[in-house]
């Protein structure tokens, strides 16, 4: 295995939140460059116009109560929230390999959790629940801060995490979000008092994932035929 490129791309942030659907086609563009060894590894952070986007286990109970639009998209998981105030990377690399799909979610997981404690946040894994958790103390029950989604098409990733920095916790109370009735959701800011932003949490989150995915990606520079995958 060869050690991780890796291109930043800064694609929008407050005031330039990035439509969903226009960033979802340059991740699908992205995605095919880095397929056919076209482009480096590429990893996308921006802040989205307010959107609810449906995974694939999305049931239909769960979508807005007030008729407000979803997009479908092509990740796992089920219904959430991006919007401004929410951090979210996309990372489009090429596993070295693609049957570490579990691994690669557990490094997701890391990145999230080694960027909170940054900020004084315990973040956790939850058994049979997605995301990184606060759990239950003084100021209420289990709370999500951030949301995992991923899809895997020929080796290499989409789609990615949504770290809730500052963003409002309302658009939450419309849906049941990622299937969860028994839990609450909260933000870095709700939780330190903290006037931190996306953008200001951007290369916090640069630095922890050029050194956490390192080990599983692979140089999609590598001629065909050169072992991409190990």
């Amino acid at each position: 295995m060869t050690a991780m490129s890796v291109q930043f791309s800064e694609l929008g942030f407050e005031p330039n939140f990035i439509d969903y659907v226009t960033a979802w086609d340059q991740q699908r563009a992205i995605h095919a460059s880095v397929v056919a060894g076209d482009a480096p590894n590429t990893v996308l952070l921006l802040e989205h116009a307010a959107v609810y986007t449906a995974g694939k286990r999305t049931e239909d109970h769960e979508r807005p109560f007030d008729g407000t639009p979803v997009v479908n998209v092509d990740r796992g998981g089920k219904l959430t929230w991006h919007g401004p105030g929410q951090l979210v990377m996309y990372p489009i690399v090429h596993l070295a390999d693609i049957r570490g799909i579990r691994a690669y979610v557990h490094a997701l997981e890391e990145i999230i959790i080694d960027v909170l404690a940054h900020y004084g946040v315990d973040g956790v894994r939850v058994e049979g629940r997605a995301g990184i958790w606060l759990l239950a103390d003084a100021k209420g029950p289990d709370r999500k801060i951030a949301a995992i989604g991923i899809r895997v098409h020929e080796g290499v990733t989409m789609h990615g995490i949504a770290i809730n920095v500052n963003n409002s916790l309302a658009p939450y109370a419309q849906i049941i979000a990622c299937g969860i009735q028994d839990a609450g959701t909260t933000t870095l800011q709700a939780e330190t008092g903290l006037q931190t932003t996306p953008k200001d949490m951007a290369p916090l989150v640069q630095a922890a994932t050029a050194r956490i995915l390192a080990p599983l990606v692979a140089d999609v520079q590598a001629a065909p035929g050169e072992g991409v995958f190990s």
